[in-house]
């Protein structure tokens, strides 16, 4: 019988097992995943898991039952050693070697670490896992000191999640702006004054040197003089693609595992999806490699198509989420290039959207607590529609009618 093996159980290796048999696929499904838990969501673990809204059973993509009944085999708490293209084969830790008809790399990325004295302090903590999580949610609590040495979507997210829970926040972002590498200084400019109104002390140009060792807390050091004294840190820089395993088996990497619009990568027999690839956007007109939910689960389809003999091409707009207090961000494209930027609705009423235009196009909206405008604005950038402006900031205009 054929097998398919999956290596990673991420949002992309989960969806993919699942699509598989959703298209009738009946040979073997072996999911191989790292950590002890089935596929699960990680947008909640710096949300709702983390303020204790929500039990782990939740965070799952599916119930464990759905594999079972699916035939799907999970090896989890497994980690594959080597890939052995020759052969057709995944080794793992244990020494097991098991053959593949067809291999989908799904080995998403981790969290970077910083190399810094005193960083292994045990005061010092990252945010990937659900491990993690469960780690920090123990000493998060009220009249706690929490500094997070990072001002991106993780980092704010805790950031409001442990303000409302009591905890005295200093978040540290070494560039001049919190949000800098994803959204536009305008809406950088509205969380930072959002948080500050909460009571989060916000330091930009801050950048940590040091982990000072305080018994049970640490001194957050940083390059100009500065230094914060915390129960906990959380460390939040960004993730780094897992590609070594697949470097070593001599598959073409840059900045993620490279692959063409079906996914499949420099070897016709071995796929991959999520946030490990470097692909090409028909939309964009350029590669990249994106750290995003939509994308992963997007690619992950793609990917289970295409093993099952089908031809699906990825072609999706890339768009972004994050939760903070009671505000929901939705970002779509990329702002840079943008000659001209149209504000709708009201920022101090917490209920607004920016869209950024070339030449009369939108090619990227950013909106907070605005979906239906959100949506709207997907399908004209997808559309390439030249809109007029004045109609974008009319809020009586609905943006359906410009469809």
């Amino acid at each position: 019988m054929s097998r398919i093996v999956i290596v990673g159980g991420g949002h992309a290796g989960g969806q993919a097992a699942a699509r598989l048999r959703q298209n009738g696929y009946e040979g073997e499904v072996l999911l191989i995943g790292e950590e002890p838990f089935p596929p699960y969501q990680r947008p909640p673990l710096s949300k709702q898991y983390l303020a204790g809204e929500m039990p782990v059973e939740r965070v799952f993509l599916r119930p464990e039952a759905f594999y079972a009944d699916k035939s799907i085999d999970l090896r989890l708490g497994t980690r594959v050693a080597r890939i052995d293209r020759a052969e057709k084969q995944v080794t793992l830790a244990s020494g097991e070697a098991i053959s593949y008809e067809k291999l989908l790399l799904a080995t998403g990325g981790r969290a970077r670490t910083l190399s810094l004295p005193g960083a292994d302090h045990r005061a010092v903590h990252y945010l990937r896992g659900i491990s993690d999580v469960d780690a920090i949610r123990a000493k998060v609590s009220a009249g706690a000191r929490l500094v997070i040495v990072g001002g991106g979507y993780i980092g704010l997210e805790v950031a409001s999640v442990a303000a409302k829970l009591g905890v005295e926040v200093t978040v540290l972002e070494m560039e001049p702006r919190v949000l800098a590498r994803v959204t536009s200084e305008r809406m950088s400019a509205y969380y930072e004054a959002l948080h500050r109104g909460r009571s989060v002390n916000i330091v930009t140009g801050a950048r940590a040197s040091a982990f000072k060792d305080l018994g049970d807390a640490v001194a957050v050091e940083c390059a100009d003089g500065q230094s914060f004294e915390a129960e906990i840190t959380i460390i939040g820089a960004g993730i780094v693609p897992n590609v070594e395993l697949v470097q070593e088996a001599g598959l073409e990497c840059d900045n993620g595992i490279i692959v063409d619009e079906r996914c499949q990568t420099s070897d016709p027999d071995i796929y991959a999806a999520g946030d490990c690839t470097n692909h090409p956007n028909a939309l964009l007109g350029r590669r990249l490699r994106l750290e995003s939910v939509p994308n992963a689960m997007e690619q992950a389809r793609v990917a289970a198509d295409n093993l099952c003999g089908m031809h699906a091409e990825y072609a999706a707009l890339p768009w972004f989420w994050s939760d903070q207090y009671e505000l929901k961000l939705q970002m779509a494209g990329f702002s840079s290039g943008a000659d001209e930027e149209i504000v709708r609705g009201e920022p101090e009423a917490n209920a607004f959207a920016v869209f950024y235009l070339q030449a009369g196009q939108i090619i990227a909206v950013e909106s907070v607590n605005s979906a239906r405008d959100f949506m709207a604005a997907r399908k004209l950038i997808e559309l390439g529609k030249t809109v007029d402006a004045r109609q974008l900031a009319d809020v009586d205009t609905p943006l359906q009618s410009l469809l």
